[in-house]
């Protein structure tokens, strides 16, 4: 029986370093060694996996499939053997890529990397933090933490968190424009609104005697990809927005930012899931970062 292991094992290094030279001298291989494991792979598979160069290797699209592959099965290698060598007990290892919002990365992600890692040391942690929704399969990303309802999709998520709305402004903004006393006042005042269409436009207000909720359009001169953005635009005094408070809430507590019209606030909460693309044999590594985020959100 062939090796499989053993090419996957330095097709995926020569991929992550792009060099066959330099995946040599890791495996004390020579660079033509490593050449020939390749193209052995490439034969058995009927697919060209790289583009060789003088000076790099480039990944086919299949390439790029397959590197993708294999580095989920050798982890899962790895840590079937960490069970063994642990005494029946599975020990993180291995990668680990997370995607989260701007806003949402800065106030939890990173704080609690350290933390993390000092309790599973053997895991790589790789953290991206951008507005945009990302392919979690197409992009190889591990865990990608979402805001909102969630989609009818083929990906696993798992709820985190909640959190609560609040219209706010700066104490600047408000004494230079005054504070608005009902949702009607607003029609005064530069609202700061996102610049995605958002499955409720306008904002959603509660009225303090029926009890009823109703959306109301507001408008101003700044729109915005997220609600970190928001919160800058806020905080430098150009207008009132409406955000998660997960955003705002040490400046909420420090007085650097106020809210507004909370007799008004309909209660309406924003989810949040670790999202991800799994089963029940879900990597132990993932499995241990979603419940951590769990038990400290």
């Amino acid at each position: 029986m062939d090796n499989r292991v053993g090419e996957m094992e330095v097709f995926t290094l020569a991929a992550e370093l792009r060099s066959f030279s330099a995946a040599g001298r890791r495996l004390k291989l020579s660079p033509s060694a490593v050449s020939k494991l390749v193209t052995r792979l490439e034969n058995r598979l009927g697919t060209r996996l790289v583009v060789r160069s003088t000076r790099t290797l480039q990944l086919t699209p299949e390439g790029e499939t397959y590197l993708a592959r294999a580095q989920r099965i050798l982890a899962e290698i790895a840590d079937t053997e960490a069970v063994v060598s642990g005494g029946g007990r599975m020990l993180p290892r291995g990668p680990l890529s997370v995607n989260a919002s701007v806003g949402f990365g800065e106030r939890y992600i990173l704080p609690l990397a350290g933390e993390f890692l000092t309790l599973f040391p053997d895991v790589q942690l790789d953290v991206t933090l951008t507005d945009d929704i990302v392919d979690v399969i197409g992009e190889r990303v591990d865990i990608a933490i979402r805001h909102g309802p969630m989609r009818d999709s083929s990906l696993m998520a798992k709820k985190l968190a909640e959190s609560s709305q609040v219209v706010m402004a700066s104490p600047e903004y408000l004494k230079r424009h005054g504070t608005p006393k009902t949702p009607d006042e607003l029609i005064h005042h530069n609202c700061i609104n996102f610049n995605f269409r958002r499955a409720v436009e306008g904002w959603p207000f509660r009225d303090p005697v029926t009890g009823r909720a109703e959306v109301r359009p507001v408008a101003g001169s700044l729109k915005a990809s997220s609600g970190s953005i928001i919160r800058q635009f806020c905080l430098a005094g150009l207008g009132i927005g409406r955000v998660g408070r997960f955003h705002v809430e040490p400046d909420l507590e420090a007085g650097r930012l106020v809210p507004v019209l909370e007799d008004y606030n309909p209660g309406d909460m924003e989810e949040m899931h670790a999202v991800y693309a799994g089963h029940e044999h879900l990597a132990v590594r993932i499995r241990a970062f979603i419940e951590f985020l769990a038990e400290r959100l």
